[in-house]
Parts: structure tokens; C-alpha cells; sequence
């Protein structure tokens, strides 16, 4: 059984504040203790029922967060930046479940910590139909296009909701903290938390045989909300992108994949473009 894990930082057993995820934060040090934590509570539950085969992806910002030698010597890990799937890098075909830990939810989301999608500064919203979505719901397509079911969701309270809203209600999650707002939380100790994961994982990956992949019908069109109209104005500038109005942009398309590129090739000239954006 191959098992692919990843894992965000927001959603981590303990963080609450930018300062505990960007890298300088106060707190940033301890963050990337105890995101690893996590991240091998996950990857002990795979191996506890059998797991022959574990990749770990960092999936936060720069991938550069994960402490590789506290992880079990059995896992393979990606790291680093420019990676064109992001939080599903080296996801395939041979995979027979995805983990995903330390998630947080959609922007906007109440009481949801740290939520935000994709961009914390830069994106409004990110769009899918029309309709905005979060990062487990996009990560949850990329995985099916792939055949492979998302099994497990850890992060905090909205985001378990968020993901049994998009996977189904038997959809196994783990709630590391319940949101009091954006910046503050009722926190698990991390032995809890992470036995809850370790616990979660492999009740999950045991009942796998009952889980679909997430799927849709082609074509899918998706729209960024941009924080600054000089964002949109710059990204419409890539082919096949439109802009149908002044701080959205948008694009159709029926592969997944492609998606994907097209929404990270946008992001990295949003990060460019934001930095001169002093107004936003």
C-alpha cells in the first residue's frame, strides 16, 4: 500500500500566528517541531497497518519547513520551491490514498484559523465555477484525477468541516484545535493531537476499500480574486487567461494538471507584482 501525506503548516497542533509559520517569525522554529510532529504522527498510522511505501510532501509556502531527520527513516520527502502541483507534488497513478495534515480552511472562512487559500495577501478568493473553494477541495481534484482517494484530513474544526462538506460525512478527520478566530485557538497538547492523527490515519487507511476519489466533470473554470487590480491586469497577460472584471481572472480548461500549472505560474507573478502593489 502506498500512501502519499501532505501537509500544510497553518493547521498544525499549536499554531495560531503568522509568527509560528513565515519564515523569521518569533515562533517559526518551533512551528517547523512541531509540524514534523504531525507530519510523523500521520506517517506512523500509514505504517502502523501496513503502509509499504510513504511520500511526504511539504506542502507549506516555500516547502522548506519539515525537519527530514525527525521523520521516520522509512519516508521519502519533497521539498522546495517552483514545483508545479504544490501541495500534491509527485502524486500519481501508483498511490492508493492521500493524507492530508496541518490543513486549514478557505478564506473567509469564520473562526477558522489562519484561513486563507492558496495566498494569504494576495488572493481574495480562488474560484472554481464560480463558486470559491479551498485548498482541500483543489488538492481532493488533483487527487482524483489521479484515481486516488483523499482518506484523512487533520487541521483544525473548519477545516475537518470543510472537508467532510466536500469528501462526505464518513470521511475520517482529526481536530487539533477548535478556531476562535483567525489568530487564536483551543489547542490540543501535541501528544493528543498527534495520537489522534496516528489513531485517525490508520482507522482511515483500514476502512480505504469504502473511499472514491473526488471527481468532476469536465470542463472546469477557475477564477482568482485578486487583492489589487495591477495583479489581474498581469496574470491576464498569460494565454487562455481572461479578465472578466477588474481584480478577477480567469480560465477554462478540461485537465486538471494544466490547472494547476496555470494557477502557479499566476501566483508566482502575483508575488512579484504584489510587492510593488504598496496600496494594496
Amino acid at each position: 500500500m502506498k500512501v502519499f501525506i501532505s501537509v500544510d503548516m497553518e493547521g498544525i497542533t499549536g499554531i495560531t500566528d503568522p509568527e509560528d509559520v513565515l519564515e523569521g517569525g518569533a515562533d517559526y522554529a518551533r512551528g517547523r517541531v512541531l509540524m514534523t510532529g504531525d507530519a510523523n504522527a500521520a506517517v506512523l498510522g500509514a505504517f502502523d497497518v501496513g503502509a509499504t511505501e510513504v511520500l511526504v510532501n511539504d506542502s507549506h509556502w516555500t516547502a522548506r519547513n519539515l525537519l527530514i531527520e525527525q521523520l521516520d527513516p522509512r519516508v521519502r520527502m519533497n521539498k522546495g520551491f517552483h514545483r508545479p502541483m504544490c501541495m500534491v507534488q509527485g502524486l500519481d497513478e501508483s498511490y492508493d490514498a492521500a493524507v492530508f495534515v496541518g490543513y486549514h480552511s478557505c478564506a473567509g472562512t469564520e473562526g477558522g484559523v489562519l484561513n486563507h487559500t492558496l495566498l494569504g495577501k494576495e488572493v481574495h478568493n480562488l474560484l472554481l465555477n464560480g463558486e470559491p473553494i479551498g485548498e482541500t477541495r483543489l488538492n481532493s481534484l488533483l487527487a482524483g484525477h489521479h484515481g486516488v482517494p483523499v482518506v484523512f484530513v487533520a487541521g483544525d474544526d473548519a477545516v475537518c468541516r470543510e472537508a467532510k462538506g466536500v469528501l462526505g460525512d464518513s470521511l475520517t478527520t482529526f481536530a487539533v484545535k477548535d478556531g476562535i478566530d483567525m489568530f487564536a485557538a483551543n489547542c490540543l497538547h501535541p501528544e493528543q493531537a498527534q495520537r489522534g492523527i496516528r489513531e485517525g490515519v490508520a482507522e482511515a487507511l483500514r476502512n480505504l476499500g469504502s473511499r472514491e476519489p473526488y471527481r468532476m466533470e469536465a470542463p472546469y473554470t477557475f477564477g482568482f480574486e485578486w487583492s489589487t487590480t495591477t495583479i489581474a491586469s498581469t496574470c491576464e497577460w498569460i494565454k487562455g487567461v481572461r479578465k472578466p472584471s477588474p481584480r478577477i481572472t480567469e480560465f477554462t480548461t478540461d485537465d486538471l494538471p494544466e490547472a494547476m500549472r496555470v494557477l502557479f505560474a499566476q501566483m508566482l507573478l502575483a508575488l512579484q507584482v504584489g510587492q510593488k502593489a504598496i496600496y494594496s
